[in-house]
């Protein structure tokens, strides 16, 4: 496939088995490729609110898998299973299934044992699953997703604003978030737990 996107900083390039994933024939700049996934992303967002999820089905690897098909599926093949390669970042793509296992366990001891507030566990959660880099690519939008399902769907919250700008664009905005994570690599997430309700 000829394909040949720009990525920005923070982005996963994807390698050529995984373009060959494409699903829609005819994308040949980046741009088009970010309208079509943001029509599935919005497809999935109204799938989240026609749903009422329980904390304990939000905590699971399926869910986790499942809402990443539900905001990539009609633009990926791969769309909802584990990365076959390692990437720029993440760990290697064979420890995925452990840490993410570990990581839902560690969130479900957050919640029943308030180790942090709401908005905390939702972004730490958020934080962590990004550094594990689950899927070849959509990291960070299924993160926040994830974060926004937490936040609203078991704790009954507004959801994150994240800034109120789409982060997949190099703006100032997204260099703030960017700013956050790598504080949050650091364990400071007071710029996060900021920037998610800025």
């Amino acid at each position: 496939m000829g394909l040949d996107f720009d990525f920005s900083e923070g982005q996963t390039p994807l390698d050529d088995e995984e373009k060959d994933g494409l699903l829609i024939q005819g994308i040949t700049t980046h741009g088009e490729l970010n309208e079509f996934e943001q029509q599935n992303i919005e497809d999935a967002m109204y799938w989240v609110m026609t749903k009422n999820f329980k904390m304990k089905d939000i905590f699971t690897e399926s869910f986790v898998c499942e809402v990443h098909k539900r905001m990539f599926g009609n633009v990926w093949a791969w769309a909802g299973e584990y990365r076959k390669s390692n990437k720029n970042l993440g760990a290697n793509h064979w420890q995925i299934p452990v840490l993410l296992k570990t990581l839902l366990d560690d969130a479900l001891y957050w919640i029943a044992n308030e180790t942090y507030g709401m908005d905390e566990i939702a972004v730490r959660l958020k934080h962590r699953i990004v550094s594990i880099h689950c899927f070849s690519n959509g990291n960070g939008r299924h993160s926040r997703l994830l974060a926004d399902i937490i936040i609203e769907k078991g704790y009954k919250q507004n959801v994150f604003s994240w800034g109120a700008a789409n982060l997949s664009n190099q703006t100032d905005v997204r260099k703030k978030y960017l700013k956050a994570v790598k504080a949050a690599d650091k364990h400071n997430y007071h710029l996060l737990l900021e920037f998610a309700r800025s």
